[in-house]
């Protein structure tokens, strides 16, 4: 029997292969078993630490929210409750750009917040 190869499809599909694993080091880059080994896994990280920076960016937001609201004397979670009792509907992300770029607005912020937890 003979042996089957794919001819121009495997071609293509290993041209596209070695093209994305342009820029890897060594054997990572030119070797064909190992660049598709390679590939797979960068592949996996990629879609996992999409999802991760999601969570790291809400981190990092909640760390300068807390540090802006202790140095008006007062704690994140409080902060946050006083809010909630305020009914003002600001996401992490926007009292963090607040609090770095806009220093009255988020007084203004904190004074709402003592004001409904009170």
């Amino acid at each position: 029997m003979v042996r089957v190869t794919y001819g121009a499809p495997r071609a293509q599909k290993k041209s596209r292969y070695f093209k994305a694993a342009r820029g890897f080091r060594g054997g990572r880059s030119k070797l064909w078993r190992t660049v598709r080994e390679a590939l797979l896994r960068s592949w996996a990280y990629a879609y996992r630490d999409r999802r991760t920076k999601k969570r790291q960016f809400r981190r990092l937001w909640i760390i300068r929210i807390n540090a802006a609201a202790r140095m008006r004397g007062m704690t994140y979670s409080q902060l946050i409750a006083g809010l909630k009792a305020a009914q003002i509907d600001l996401n992490r992300k926007q009292l963090s750009e607040l609090a770095i770029h806009d220093p009255k607005a988020f007084d203004a912020l904190v004074e709402e917040a003592r004001a409904a937890r009170a």
